[in-house]
């Protein structure tokens, strides 16, 4: 049977049915769904459309602390090897050819170091660009100028600028993580006149090395204080909203205080990543097949492969940029021990990195980009190392458009110095600069390019 009440609309008969409890509950989500809205409208890291068409929506920087050799590694010199033991018109030591033998790989013939067999199983989609240079050859203003494009003066960092261009896809995650960052590193993280949100998260201690570096924690590097024990997340949750009650007096009275909203915006995301974090950071769930991707087996990869697993979980969470640091890389002796044990920690999970991201078709939209702050002089340094090389270097890229495609630079034999770069793919077809990669994340980003070109 049918009842028919005329003239009564939905919400008339919501007050008046049940003495109007009905419209109050009506109401009570209604106005919890507008509070809701006008809070996410104004979050400042909400997705961003950017100004053209983002073909990356997400970045991997895999940080090689201290200067890489270049010409060890991903740099083929054969003039260097017929000069070998010759003096060098840069000072009084003697050109020094590589130890390792440099094979081709891939249909594009990448020639590519023996100390990278794993990584060379993906030359095809590799971009190397060959004519890297940065202003001074010193550490720590070199590795400025690689995070903010300039060695002097305060700049926001590149995932600052990522984050602020984009957004984050993951309001319960820093769309900005550093993972084991070394010390003394913060301005590399910052954001400099940007608002204090789109810094960067660090998330573990400095890198050890070896397979000590996780011994008796299977699930990687931690975050302190993530879960507090004292209390129960309903009792957090009033300090908080106490303690933003006071934070936000203060920034009705001062009116204009970036420090204050930054502490404001940081707090509520601390409060959310409580429940998201250990999750993500717990690696132990992952299969057998997928840890051994990573080279994750208690040997010398695992540390590092732990970092590279753990970006790709985040990367796939919503996460923006990730960052990640390895240490250890500045060798003015030792170099033919040395570098060897550097390459074999990193080999395989970056590997296992592009490998994992592809089959999860994550890498056609994410830029995988490796490299350190300057490289070395192709002139042997006390008998068995190398100096800093600020004038001519290389980084290689891989995702995105940089696939299947090798940017060279036209330079002196010695790479001393970088002349003109000239872009090629495997077809020959000419493309554009590598510059032309970056700005596709978004606008803003073009400010940037200086760092990588």
């Amino acid at each position: 049977m049918t009842i028919h009440l005329p003239g009564l609309s939905r919400r008339e008969l919501l007050q008046t049915a049940s003495a109007g409890f009905g419209y109050l509950a009506f109401a009570g989500l209604t106005t919890q769904a507008a509070e809701a809205a006008e809070s996410a409208s104004n979050n400042p890291l909400n997705p961003k459309q950017p100004h053209f068409a983002a073909k990356a929506k997400r970045v991997i920087f895999l940080c090689m602390q201290g200067g890489p050799s270049h010409v060890d590694t991903f740099d083929y010199k054969p003039q260097l090897a017929k000069d070998t033991g010759k003096g060098s018109k840069f000072g009084g030591s003697r050109l020094m050819a590589s130890p390792w033998e440099f094979r081709q790989h891939g249909k594009s013939g990448l020639w590519i170091s023996d100390l990278f067999p794993e990584v060379a199983k993906h030359a095809d989609e590799l971009c190397l660009i060959r004519s890297m240079h940065c202003d001074q050859p010193t550490h720590p203003r070199a590795m400025t100028q690689m995070h903010t494009g300039n060695a002097q003066f305060v700049r926001p960092s590149l995932g600052a600028w990522t984050l602020y261009g984009l957004g984050t896809e993951n309001n319960s995650m820093p769309g900005f993580v550093a993972l084991n960052p070394p010390a003394a590193s913060a301005q590399n993280f910052g954001t400099a006149f940007l608002p204090a949100v789109y810094q960067g998260t660090k998330v573990g201690r400095t890198q050890q090395r070896g397979p000590a570096a996780y011994r008796g924690n299977s699930s990687g590097p931690t975050l302190p204080d993530i879960n507090n024990p004292r209390i129960s997340t309903s009792a957090q949750r009033k300090q908080l909203d106490f303690i933003q009650k006071l934070n936000q007096q203060k920034l009705e009275r001062e009116q204009h205080q970036p420090g204050v909203e930054g502490v404001i915006e940081s707090y509520e995301l601390a409060f959310r990543m409580q429940d998201v974090l250990p999750d993500l950071m717990d690696v132990s769930a992952e299969s057998e097949k997928t840890l051994g991707l990573y080279g994750i087996d208690g040997g010398d990869a695992d540390a590092f492969g732990r970092q590279c697993l753990m970006a790709r979980r985040f990367v796939e969470a919503g996460v923006r940029f990730v960052e990640i640091t390895h240490g250890n890389w500045d060798h003015h002796n030792r170099l033919k021990t040395d570098l060897p044990e550097r390459c074999t920690e990193v080999d395989k999970p970056i590997a296992g990195l592009l490998t994992d991201l592809a089959q999860r078709g994550l890498l056609k939209d994410t830029l995988v980009i490796w490299g350190g702050e300057f490289g070395r002089t192709p002139d042997a340094q006390n008998g068995d190392g190398r100096d800093h090389n600020h004038k001519g270097y290389t980084t290689w890229m891989a995702g995105v458009e940089s696939r299947a495609v090798s940017i060279m630079a036209q330079r002196t034999t010695t790479a001393l110095s970088p002349w003109r770069i000239n872009a090629t793919s495997t077809t020959g077809t000419p493309r554009s600069s590598i510059c032309s990669v970056l700005t596709t994340l978004v606008s803003p980003i073009a400010m940037l390019a200086a760092t990588f070109a």
